[in-house]
């Protein structure tokens, strides 16, 4: 499945025609600033330098069995339903079908059976050696999802909005992020949780990673991790829907080199604004985006299964999302390898199988996409088909049997699909704690910039990455309020 939206019939003296905000980048957070704008009445347009929608949320069919369609960034949604942002856009109120599987997650063990976290608490701890200890830390935190998501997704620079979510999450926030994470007791539920908390792709214990960590898992027993029917294509096309149906306007396509006229969202690697702006920048700025860092990247590998997965663990055929990276000790000690720069012996792999939650993905002769990343060390440009292919060998042997096709990106490539991954880096340099509160520089706004009139909505601001739209709406309340006086951010509901 692609995008059905095309280029606007607009001629180039048309497409000049100033408006009052201007989005570079049609990610989910630049779609949702747009539009949170278009919905306050201003005219809003979206530029976007690919020829489909929707940044890492895009979906595209293979080059060669075109009856199948892969995910090119995000395949997964745990806040599709959850995000503050997404809850009040109501993504299934506008034709978006969100699937939620009785599995949300399996961790595949060397050597024993595998980790599997189910949308019920209760079946994961009861499969659990120590059922117990994972009721403790996730227990609390999921009879409160609104407070525990809310709190992690919050701007961090108001009161939070459940003072009894803060007083839960603190302790279990500093237990799982620093040494004495060994608090977790039972091995299989260590390696669960660490699965979770891998899709940081940072060194842990860390405070971001236990963050994000107790977030996912939470939604996990409160919600389910949610599959969109047809491709995660489905979000921006929605966002993209009520955008025009405002008023706002997307040009594909086009590369923008230069600052556009008016106020400027950038859905946007920060380091982007060095090149379109140049000399125009203020020079402390300008220094600071040069010293940008970007985190450990990943390598893309989609395959084109002829058939199921055959599991020695026959309880991971009904896991859409699998953490592959072995039990904690192993994917701490891959986390820290990729970090200093160097590949790991066995590197954490994501994986996902949507047609288990949306058979609508296998095609007429029974084929089905298989999308992974696998984490690398920034920039890097080894092909990780082979790597990947053997740790699924290891835990579902004859594998290899049911592959007819491989589409593998190394990590130096993945940003011509998406310029904001820089290396590979899929959190945008965002995901360690000092960006996760500051943004890119240290400003009291993080969604503000130096730069008149222009402001940051991408993964790099607070609160991170993922796919929940809260970076471009905090951009948006932000320019809504200081450029046109608007205070009272719009309803979003249908």
């Amino acid at each position: 499945m692609g995008s059905n939206w095309a280029v606007d019939g607009r001629s180039e003296a048309t497409r000049g025609v100033d408006v009052d905000i201007t989005v570079v980048g049609s990610g989910p957070n630049g779609l949702a600033a747009a539009v949170v704008c278009a919905r306050a009445g201003l005219s809003v347009r979206v530029i976007e330098a690919q020829t489909t929608v929707g940044g890492g949320a895009r979906t595209l069919p293979d080059p060669e069995f075109p009856g199948v369609s892969h995910d090119i960034c995000s395949a997964v949604h745990p806040l599709a339903l959850a995000s503050p942002f997404f809850a009040a856009f109501d993504l299934p109120s506008r034709g978006v079908t969100l699937t939620v599987p009785e599995v949300s997650y399996g961790n595949p063990l060397p050597d024993r059976a595998a980790a599997v976290g189910y949308r019920d608490i209760g079946r994961t701890c009861a499969e659990l050696e120590d059922g117990r200890s994972w009721r403790r830390l996730l227990g609390p935190l999921s009879a409160d999802c609104d407070g525990v998501v809310g709190l992690l997704l919050g701007d961090k620079r108001s009161i939070p909005p459940s003072i009894p979510a803060a007083l839960r999450v603190a302790p279990r926030l500093l237990a799982q992020g620093t040494p004495a994470w060994s608090s977790l007791a039972g091995e299989d539920a260590r390696a669960l949780f660490t699965g979770v908390a891998a899709h940081t792709i940072s060194q842990m214990p860390s405070l971001v990673a236990a963050g994000a960590g107790l977030m996912l898992a939470t939604l996990a027993h409160a919600v389910g991790w949610p599959i969109p029917v047809g491709g995660s294509q489905a979000i921006p096309d929605a966002l993209v829907a009520d955008l025009r149906a405002h008023g706002g306007e997307i040009v594909l396509g086009e590369e923008v080199t230069t600052p556009p006229a008016g106020v400027v969202l950038y859905d946007t690697a920060p380091t982007a604004l060095l090149r379109i702006y140049g000399d125009q920048l203020p020079t402390r700025y300008a220094k600071k985006l040069r010293g940008y860092r970007y985190g450990p990247g990943v390598a893309k590998v989609d395959f084109v299964l002829s058939g199921e997965i055959r599991w020695r663990d026959q309880r991971l055929a009904d896991a859409p999302t699998l953490h592959m990276g072995g039990d904690r000790a192993t994917m701490a000690r891959a986390e820290k390898e990729i970090a200093h720069g160097r590949h790991a012996e066995w590197p954490m792999v994501l994986a996902a199988l949507p047609h288990l939650a949306d058979p609508g993905r296998i095609d007429a002769q029974g084929r089905r996409p298989l999308w992974t990343y696998a984490h690398v060390p920034a920039g890097s440009t080894r092909d990780m088909a082979e790597a990947v292919t053997a740790i699924f060998e290891r835990f579902a042997p004859g594998f290899r049997d049911l592959v007819v096709g491989v589409r593998s990106v190394p990590a130096a490539n993945l940003s011509e699909h998406n310029a904001n991954l820089v290396g590979g880096d899929i959190g945008v340099g965002g995901n360690n704690m000092f960006s996760a509160l500051t943004g890119p520089t240290l400003r009291w706004n993080p969604w503000a910039t130096p730069i008149p009139r222009a402001y940051l909505c991408s993964s790099a601001a607070p609160p991170g990455g993922g796919v929940h739209g809260m970076a471009g709406f905090y951009a948006a309340r932000t320019v809504l309020r200081r450029e046109f006086g608007i205070r009272d951010v719009p309803r979003l509901s249908a």
